[in-house]
């Protein structure tokens, strides 16, 4: 099978795609409102979805990861017409076979370890995305409140604010679970039952199992999977709350006030004591019941303000405050030096519109809820010194410096001494002389976004 491009051919069927957020959220919206019937978990449900896409094409631009040119909307929706019957019969007879899908390594944040991708094919993908509306009408009533990851119309914030009322309440212990690489870790069989138990037509549950069986490429060989479902496609997340919701269901019949995001969940107790004895019931639940291993190092009994959940963590105060956590604050950072030091040279505006200011709004969009302000004043403090260190290394000579800081207002005498003290770069960004020369005020021309400004603002607005 060959998709024909301008710069020659490519085998179709393993040509590997990533899709941007705007472009997975219009795809989901295509697939919502393009078919208002009630639900139904039959294989000729799932055909008329993907069916529905080859007719009627959604507006999405896929790139390629496979070091491939970039295929068009309208070639993709001409390689779907051609073939889509065979691949319906396929569907259809039982006879599909998914492709393996494409291994990547990306850094876990706060680790040293790689955290495992698994990218589906281009008709991999839509097939599991026609399966995923599909089915989540028929498991999404019956999951836990409780319960936030990948779930519509819940989100990370929700789970921060709920955890913060348990706190408020007088759980003033959390059981801080983890997981041990848990989407490696699935066990087929037992996930299979949990899907048995509401789909009836076999052919559903053999093609989700050939999905969870599809090998794994990486550097051209395809390695068997036993166990596991790879994060990468859009099928995983909703996998991994049918399963897990078997453990939501067991902490709300014992009457536990928990919040779980995906693998991460967090109960809420009253006491040390109560906390170590959950902690290990739950830890044999986990074992016996879902063949799941906690991490032991990792999973802890503690002070809420002692632990992060998903990026915050909260004050000691008797009404406890949202709080950036500092592992954020120090991945932040982490970032932003990468920035830095890809603008050494370049111009500051750009720098600013480009790359710095982006990455400020998303982080700061995020933390938006957090009620202890001073970690966003340090912030902008450390961010607008590294621009002045830019600054002052892109001067580089002492007549340059000189004549810079005599340029930004500073008198002879001072500019002349302050480009000759001897100091480095980072010492001179901290100094009078250089908050002299460029204060904050000369930043917000700049459009560097402030995060203490741009917080008040969301403040005022939400």
């Amino acid at each position: 099978m060959y998709i024909i491009h301008d710069s020659g051919k490519i085998p179709g069927f393993f040509v590997y795609f990533q899709l941007s957020v705007r472009s997975r959220t219009y795809l989901e919206y295509f697939f919502r409102v393009t078919d208002s019937r009630p639900a139904a978990q039959g294989i000729n449900h799932i055909v008329h979805k993907v069916q529905q896409f080859v007719d009627q094409g959604a507006c999405v631009h896929f790139l390629l990861l496979s070091k491939v040119d970039k295929m068009t909307v309208e070639q993709l929706r001409t390689y779907l017409r051609e073939h889509w019957l065979r691949i319906k019969e396929e569907l259809l007879t039982d006879n599909y076979r998914p492709q393996p899908v494409l291994k990547v390594e990306i850094p876990k944040p706060g680790s040293k370890g790689m955290r495992v991708l698994g990218i589906p094919t281009v008709i991999d993908r839509l097939i599991q995305q026609a399966l995923h509306q599909v089915l989540s009408p028929i498991f999404e009533p019956d999951f836990s409140e409780s319960s936030y990851g990948f779930r519509p119309i819940r989100s990370a914030q929700q789970a921060v604010l709920k955890a913060r009322e348990y706190v408020r309440e007088g759980r003033r212990w959390v059981v801080d679970i983890d997981l041990e690489r848990f989407f490696d870790r699935v066990n087929h069989d037992i996930l299979m039952s949990r899907l048995a138990r509401r789909i009836k037509d076999k052919r559903v549950l053999r093609l989700i199992r050939q999905y969870l069986q599809a090998g794994m490429m990486s550097n051209g060989l395809t390695m068997a999977r036993r166990e596991g479902t790879p994060q990468g496609g859009p099928l995983s997340p909703l996998l991994s709350n049918i399963l897990l919701d078997e453990l939501d269901k067991e902490l709300e019949r014992r009457g536990h006030k928990f919040c779980r995001y995906a693998d991460d969940c967090n109960i809420y107790v009253q006491s040390q004591s109560s906390g170590e004895r959950v902690l290990k019931s739950i830890t044999s639940f986990l074992d016996r019941r879902l063949r799941l291993k906690v991490n032991v190092e990792k999973s802890a009994v503690a002070r809420p303000w002692e632990r992060k959940f998903l990026g915050y963590s909260l004050t000691s105060n008797r009404e406890p405050r949202l709080k950036v956590a500092k592992e954020s604050v120090k991945r932040l950072k982490g970032k932003l030096r990468e920035i830095f030091r890809r603008g050494q040279g370049r111009n500051l505006g750009k720098l600013i519109a480009d790359e710095l200011t982006p990455r400020l709004r998303g982080w700061l969009n995020y933390f938006q809820l957090a009620e202890v302000k001073g970690i966003f004043d340090e912030l902008d403090s450390w961010i607008r010194r590294k621009l002045r260190c830019l600054i002052w290394r892109h001067w580089k000579r002492t007549i340059t410096r000189a004549k810079g800081l005599r340029q930004r207002g500073l008198d002879e005498v001072r500019a002349w001494e302050s480009a000759t003290n001897g100091r480095g770069p980072w010492w001179n960004a901290g100094a009078s002389h250089m908050h002299a020369a460029f204060p904050k005020s000369y930043f917000d021309r700049c459009e560097l976004l402030s995060l203490r400004d741009q917080r008040l603002r969301l403040q005022r607005t939400s």
